[in-house]
């Protein structure tokens, strides 16, 4: 089982400046590297302070010029927000950039704040209509020439320019959580990366046994890879009750996901409030006990029993959600304490 990082700019008030912020994503990509990580992955996110990136691309294209190694993913592309010819294109030129190293990742969306300022109020739950059409889009596009005449989108005759590095194609990946965003995954030959969020490892076993069945119903497609993407936190042994600030911070971050997501209250210049403790006064889940067992949040010899599990289970790439709230210095230190005593235990 291999490793990732997956990483934001976050933004919780204007004492730290935006390049700050910059050159810590740069800072911890480096170290994820040097530690051995796969990819790093950023997605995208518009007008939210506490997840900042517009467009991975540029962000991507700098660790590009900063890395050798490292694959760059973009995790996610919303479809709805682009055109097929801008996907291809700047994707295959991000992949000449980095010679042959961009992995792309394609969603739906989710947050209605989003569609109601860049897809004119178009309904978030009906965005998957428009990852459908995207998908088999942007790979002919990356073969050659090609006209489109869909639902969606019509374009005369095309092609991408550049054409990617990589192929026949760069990987493409799929957010999947439904039996159907599988399915649909495996049938285009994607690979899929879920999050059982702040559900436990039960909801993990959940989600492998949809891709499973996707992977069974097309055995003309070879299998894809499997992502899990988790919040996680390492703490030393030596600090027993250092989870505790990693599950509060992982707290105020789906508070604040929560608040996001209800799309009830407008922000002000990008910032918005967590929602409420008293909201969630009898979602337990929400609690910092309850996300101490559902995020991976522990001690190195914990985090690695854990991940056993994982690997056990079949997953093939595990995505170090390091967006939490917490001070930047203390991502480092659970990100140094990962690459030391947890990474060498899958060498």
């Amino acid at each position: 089982m291999r490793f990732s990082l997956f990483v934001h700019m976050e933004r919780w008030d204007e004492e730290v400046s935006h390049r700050q912020l910059f050159e810590n994503l740069s800072e911890l990509t480096l170290m994820a590297e040097a530690g051995g990580f796969s990819t790093v992955w950023i997605g995208e996110h518009h007008g939210m302070e506490y997840t900042i990136s517009p467009s991975p691309m540029p962000l991507l294209a700098h660790l590009a010029a900063k890395t050798s190694t490292i694959r760059l993913g973009a995790g996610t592309v919303i479809a709805p927000f682009w055109n097929p010819l801008r996907v291809a294109g700047e994707c295959a030129l991000l992949d000449v950039i980095s010679n042959g190293r961009m992995e792309v990742g394609l969603a739906r969306g989710a947050y209605q704040f989003e569609f109601d300022r860049l897809a004119d109020g178009l309904p978030a739950a009906d965005g998957g209509k428009h990852l459908r059409e995207l998908v088999p889009a942007v790979r002919a596009l990356w073969q050659g020439d090609y006209a489109h005449d869909g639902e969606i989108w019509r374009f005369p005759t095309s092609t991408s320019v550049p054409k990617p590095v990589q192929q026949p194609n760069p990987p493409m990946w799929i957010a999947a959580r439904d039996p159907a965003s599988h399915d649909f995954a495996v049938a285009q030959g994607c690979n899929v990366m879920v999050t059982p969020l702040m559900k436990g490892d039960e909801e993990v076993v959940a989600l492998k046994e949809k891709f499973d069945t996707a992977v069974a119903n097309h055995p003309e497609v070879p299998r894809p890879d499997l992502m899990v993407l988790r919040h996680t936190h390492v703490h030393s042994t030596d600090d027993p009750e250092g989870w505790r600030p990693a599950a509060e911070a992982i707290n105020r971050f789906y508070r604040t996901f929560d608040a996001w997501f209800g799309n009830k209250t407008t922000p002000t210049n990008g910032f918005l409030e967590p929602s409420p403790e008293s909201k969630f006064a009898d979602r337990p889940e929400f609690q910092p006990e309850s996300l101490h067992r559902t995020a991976m949040i522990g001690t190195p010899a914990e985090v690695i029993e854990r991940l056993r599990a994982y690997e056990e289970l079949g997953v093939d790439e595990y995505s170090f959600w390091i967006d939490n709230s917490l001070p930047h210095e203390e991502k480092r230190k659970s990100l140094e304490l990962f690459i030391k005593e947890v990474v060498p235990a899958f060498q």
